[in-house]
């Protein structure tokens, strides 16, 4: 019995500890460059030259999101700088704007 309270205290306590090293280990951010993945720490601390001459210094981390804007034809989400403006609307490509201008159009002419 005292074998089996060991084991689950063991487990628990194996589970605990793991949770532990994934909080501490940095999170990789989507679009990420893969080869940067898991050198949080090592960048953080200045690299192998203490920091001087890297280019990516300060910039990433402290860059705000970019907004996103929803296409009026399909709905999908895209950065704002990627998308298409037409007075007020946004679109995901240049196709939907053009799709969405041509059924707008069509419902706008009277019936004859």
């Amino acid at each position: 019995m005292r074998q089996i309270l060991l084991l689950i205290l063991l487990f628990f306590v194996g589970q605990w500890f793991v949770k532990t090293l994934r909080r501490a280990q940095p999170q990789a951010r989507p679009g990420a460059d893969p080869r940067q993945q898991g050198q949080g720490a090592w960048r953080a601390n200045g690299g192998a030259n203490g920091g001087a001459n890297d280019a990516n210094a300060g910039t990433s981390g402290n860059a705000l999101a970019e907004p996103m804007v929803r296409c009026a034809e399909c709905g999908v989400h895209a950065p704002r700088s990627e998308s298409v403006s037409v007075g007020a609307q946004h679109f995901c490509s240049a196709a939907h704007a053009r799709a969405y201008d041509a059924r707008k159009t069509t419902q706008d002419r009277p019936a004859r």
